[in-house]
């Protein structure tokens, strides 16, 4: 912008160079490009090369990125940026220039020309023409735009006050609704408790309507007399607040009347009161320390305890463990003393009885080991006469039936065939 504000507002030059030399009145300078051509016939070239025709005939894509077209390009380019640039500057100027009275706006630009008149004295001076452009200078687009910074800051400021204030109305009206719906919804669920109920009831129709009415009256006295306590509330409050100002004004006059020395007075109170401040804030310091060491202190010992604690749980676990242990031990030991006095006793029996014990003569044994032997061989044999003999009477029984039943007569039982032949015992 400053740059630019040299050469003052709306004020156009070329880039070319040879241009600004001829419009300031130098002798004209013809200038080869580096192709070979002057600059007529090169702005012809790069004129027909961006509207893509030339002697009639269409250019292609690679004819129009030659280097010509490029450097046009690029300072179109250049040229739009510095006028968007001078375009923001002109709407600055604008809304600076808006608001300004007349009187002001045409007081500044003759102090901006009685400047430049004393700023070059040996300068002669020019008539100004009513269409001679007047350039502002770098100080004057400064202050300029600190005013217009100034005045959009306060702006903001103001808007954000009254989007605040507009915000603080629409809260408390919402919350002037809410209380007021609840409210209302207190006031129905009363109604529906102490008249819808007994209208429901058929036995209490007849009064309905005086109940309704004497319903109404008293909610009608029961608001007025709300009423009535904030009257009186906010006259309480009214009066308060007339005795605090009423304080605060004794209190500006009572200041102002007051002198050196009692100024004297409050400073060396105001040292001391300074003194016990910072003795009570060194104070305050040493004991925060000491707490924190107290507390680091405290965290150490909290967690010694909470590693002793631990310790003992465990400890606790493993003696009730080793308890059962010791009482299943000794419940096996019980048992085990038992068994071993039931050995010792058997023991001390078969001891009894080896010590009572006599080994019989040779020839005794022999004896009666073979005495045992023909016992068994004679109960042998008696064995065998049993079966035999059981088999003759099974043999003779059925030859008996079948003669009863030929002879026609009912068939014995095989028990009282035995009994009859006498071989049956009971």
């Amino acid at each position: 912008m400053a740059r630019d504000g040299a050469q003052g507002v709306g004020e156009i030059r070329s880039p070319n160079p040879i241009q600004n030399t001829q419009e300031r009145g130098g002798p004209p300078i013809r200038s080869t490009p580096t192709w070979g051509r002057p600059d007529g016939v090169r702005f012809g070239r790069v004129i027909s090369e961006i509207s893509g025709v030339k002697d009639g005939a269409r250019w292609t894509l690679s004819s129009a990125r030659s280097p010509a077209c490029q450097w046009c390009l690029n300072r179109l380019e250049i040229r739009g940026r510095s006028n968007a640039a001078r375009q923001a500057e002109i709407d600055l100027f604008d809304r600076y220039i808006n608001r300004l009275d007349p009187q002001t706006h045409s007081e500044s630009f003759e102090t901006a020309s009685q400047l430049e008149m004393a700023t070059s004295p040996g300068r002669k001076t020019k008539v100004r023409t009513p269409e001679t452009q007047q350039l502002l200078t770098l100080e004057q687009k400064w202050d300029v735009a600190q005013s217009v910074h100034k005045q959009m800051t306060e702006d903001l400021k103001r808007a954000k006050d009254h989007s605040e204030r507009e915000l603080d109305n629409y809260k408390a009206t919402l919350e002037e609704a809410d209380i007021h719906l609840a409210e209302v919804k207190k006031e129905c669920c009363q109604f529906d408790r102490d008249i819808c109920k007994a209208l429901r009831d058929k036995k209490s129709v007849t009064m309905s309507a005086e109940k309704v009415i004497r319903y109404i009256e008293d909610k009608v006295r029961a608001k007025e007399n709300l009423i009535e306590k904030l009257y009186q509330k906010n006259a309480a409050l009214l009066a308060y607040k007339k005795k605090l100002q009423i304080q605060l004004k004794q209190q500006e006059e009572m200041g102002e009347g007051l002198t050196a020395l009692d100024f004297e007075q409050l400073k060396f109170g105001n040292m001391k009161c300074r003194k016990r401040l910072d003795e009570q804030n060194l104070k305050h310091m040493e004991l925060k320390l000491l707490a924190g060491k107290t507390l680091h202190v405290l965290n150490s010992v909290k967690e010694k305890l909470q590693t002793l604690t631990h310790e003992s749980d465990v400890l606790s676990s493993d003696i009730a463990l080793r308890m059962k242990i010791l009482v299943k031990i000794e419940e096996e030991t019980k048992q085990a003393e038992e068994e071993r006095n039931k050995a010792e006793a058997l023991n001390r029996k078969l001891r009894g009885q080896l010590a009572d014990f006599h080994v019989p003569h040779v020839l005794q044994y022999i004896k009666v080991k073979e005495s045992h032997g023909q016992l068994q061989k004679s109960v042998k044999e008696w064995e065998r006469k049993v079966e035999i003999a059981e088999m003759a009477l099974k043999t003779h029984t059925k030859s008996w039936a079948k003669l009863r039943i030929a002879a026609g007569a009912r068939p014995v039982p095989a028990r009282h065939a035995a009994i009859d032949a006498g071989l049956y015992v009971f």
